[in-house]
């Protein structure tokens, strides 16, 4: 049951005193050291002003304050730890300015408000106290907004540090600090910082820049004053990434103990797969770590992809990078049929498919030792515990290419913290899909992240057979054409829906469905029937006819012959709530791409497409069929779209080539490893 506003203020008043008096214990507890010794004395001199510190360290802020009858205001966000803060900085006597805390997020949480409240706080005889590394961070970088409150005040920033000798440190993004009773104290002031008001971006970010170095020094001189270690108190995206990867936990170890004692019941799962068809029993000992085919000579990268959509958008990498070293060997490793198909047809000469090992120590150790790759990439979400920890183990370099981090991944693995740190800090470089998503795997102990954008911007679009095409053309005749491609169990309702409305419009409407998960192709064709639509069904090697009405593409590896049949594509997984397809797709085709309204995963492709107007939102079926009937009676508005789609992509695209650039520093050099 959700707690009342009501409830939460109490409870935040009542944690916020807490803190507030164990704030109060330890500064009364604790011997103090400043720095200078007249830091006080000059806080004093320069009031009002803006007195900067790092995030972690906020807690022992109060100590700057000259004198109880300097008036003081604190930037506090409206959210998250903040709540608890503010009400223990009220404690304390200080005025709260609340609303800034958006980061590098989209969303306004107030920061400009904040911003002008701050200003007005300083005009009014107000020192503000305020964190220079905005939540969610990155950590201890400073933020373009308290440089403009200092041109905009014209008063000055005063870099601040403190550390305390006996403290705790938590797994927060800035990895704040909870400073214990019974310490030694710094606080370390630096030279005020003055920002002209006439300064422009040049100025600004210098003065950004010198604050982050400022703060850096302080912190450092601090908790060298106090003999603590300031390696406890680094954010871990900040952690030097040549130190020793984590120390596998008791959960990591516990994980590796399990699958080591399911090793007997494997074969048993994976027959029971091989019924379903969801394995390739042939090829059951790749998934045991037996490799069915010899190592090749020289340099070797091992690709692991998870399904199709992975294999898709790391097939124009394995070829890129073959063609910058030809004398690269490539394994691409899967875990589905289906995307064992797509290798099988596309890979070049120099690469071969095995399907990977199950993520048992002795397997992961068996498929290592016999293909010893030079260089180990997985794609996107693959974290696979057993395969990192032995690949580390042989000191492989470990890439990690078209990161993916949702917001339920992120807390899941926050709430794991002693699993996700050995594992993500193990990986030689992360390749994130956008700043958010390296934010977060920084967060989680991954120590060379960089943002560069989805692999599926820049990946072809999905091949077209000419000759189905032209059979398909045949078939319809000339008839109007709507596509839902990857649709979702919960969809095709709706798409009948909308079809059934379209057809009175558009006469000899077909209508395709093909689904995501095509074994469905026989269960929805009966329930489409059920419902009085003519069906035909394309697994069955049938053809639309002259009265088909929906013509069921339950089929591998079509879709882009679809997108080139169809002017106008729904694209499914976004009406339920399964985070939507790539839309990429599609318009690479030439397709008006529709939406449902849940797109979360592929969120920087549809933010732009919507931003560009080349893709529509649609919340239900009488969106849908108002969509489609306006694109399919309009040329021009169709034209319309297919530009910004186009527009859009231009400005996503490029994360292959600063994919391919990274991976190839940590390949080695054919001669050298002859010679050695």
């Amino acid at each position: 049951m959700a707690r009342s506003p009501d409830t939460t203020r109490k409870l935040n008043r009542l944690a916020g005193s807490t803190l507030a008096g164990l704030i109060s214990l330890v500064q009364r507890t604790s011997s103090h050291v400043y720095e200078p010794q007249d830091a006080l004395e000059r806080l004093r001199a320069d009031h009002p002003l803006i007195l900067a510190v790092w995030h972690g360290q906020f807690m022992l802020s109060s100590g700057f304050r000259p004198a109880p009858d300097v008036k003081v205001s604190a930037m506090v966000a409206r959210h998250g730890d903040a709540e608890l803060v503010g009400a223990a900085m009220e404690r304390f006597g200080v005025e709260l300015i609340r609303g800034a805390g958006a980061g590098g997020r989209r969303k306004d949480r107030g920061g400009v408000h904040a911003l002008r409240q701050a200003v007005r706080y300083l005009k009014d005889g107000y020192s503000v106290v305020m964190t220079a590394d905005v939540p969610p961070g990155p950590a201890r970088r400073a933020g373009i907004g308290i440089v403009t409150i200092a041109r905009l005040s014209g008063r000055p920033i005063v870099p601040c540090a403190a550390a305390s000798s006996r403290f705790r440190s938590l797994d927060t993004w800035s990895r704040m600090t909870i400073n214990l009773p019974g310490s030694k104290i710094a606080y370390v002031a630096g030279d005020p910082i003055w920002v002209p008001h006439d300064a422009g971006e040049t100025e600004l970010e210098y003065a950004r820049q010198k604050l982050e170095q400022a703060l850096n020094a302080a912190t450092k001189r601090a908790y060298q004053i106090v003999g603590a270690d300031l390696g406890r108190a680094t954010p871990l995206s900040l952690v030097d990434p040549d130190a020793p990867p984590a120390e596998p936990g008791f959960r990591l170890k516990a994980y590796r103990t399990a699958m080591s004692l399911l090793r007997p019941v494997a074969p048993l799962i994976l027959k029971m797969r091989e019924r379903s068809g969801k394995e390739d029993p042939r090829r059951r000992g790749e998934r045991l770590g037996l490799a069915g085919i010899a190592r090749p000579q020289g340099v070797v990268c091992w690709v692991h992809a998870a399904s199709v959509g992975e294999t898709n958008a790391v097939l124009p990498v394995i070829e890129a990078l073959g063609n910058a070293r030809p004398d690269l060997n490539f394994i691409l490793t899967t875990g589905t049929v289906t995307s064992a198909g797509l290798a099988e047809r596309r890979l070049g000469p120099n690469a071969v498919h095995q399907y990977v090992p199950l993520d048992a120590p002795e397997y992961a150790a068996r498929f290592l030792e016999h293909w010893q790759p030079d260089l180990a990439v997985f794609t996107e979400s693959e974290i696979w515990p057993s395969l990192i920890l032995e690949t580390s183990a042989r000191k492989i370099p470990i890439a990690l290419v078209n990161a993916r981090l949702s917001h339920r991944s992120r807390r899941r693995w926050q709430r794991n913290k002693s699993m996700a740190v050995p594992l993500f800090s193990r990986f030689s470089v992360v390749l994130a899909q956008n700043e958010r998503m390296a934010l977060g795997f920084s967060v989680l102990g991954a120590r060379n992240v960089s943002a560069v954008g989805n692999l599926k911007i820049d990946a072809p679009p999905p091949p077209i057979d000419l000759n189905e095409l032209e059979r398909l053309k045949t078939a319809l005749d000339g008839r109007p054409v709507f596509a839902a491609a990857s649709t979702h169990d919960g969809e095709e309702e709706s798409i009948a829906v909308a079809h059934r409305a379209l057809a009175r419009h558009f006469e000899g409407l077909c209508t395709i469905i093909a689904p995501r998960h095509p074994e469905r192709g026989t269960a929805l064709a009966e329930m489409l029937k059920n419902l009085g639509f003519t069906v035909a069904q394309r697994s069955l090697g049938t053809l639309p006819g002259p009265r088909t009405e929906i013509y069921i593409a339950d089929t591998i590896g079509e879709l882009g012959t679809l997108y080139a049949l169809a002017p106008v594509a729904f694209i499914g997984g976004s009406l339920v709530d399964r985070g939507g397809q790539n839309p990429i797709e599609a318009v690479r085709h030439g397709a008006a791409v529709l939406t449902g309204p849940h797109w979360q995963n592929f969120r920087d492709a549809y933010r732009t497409l919507l931003r560009h107007d080349g893709a529509v939102e649609v919340k239900s079926s009488a969106d849908i069929a108002a969509a489609v009937s306006r694109l399919l009676d309009s040329p021009a508005e169709m034209q319309r779209m297919r530009a910004g789609a186009t527009q859009a992509l231009g400005t996503l695209s490029g994360a292959l080539d600063k994919t391919v650039e990274a991976l190839l520093r940590y390949l080695p050099d054919e001669r050298l490893k002859r010679a050695s």
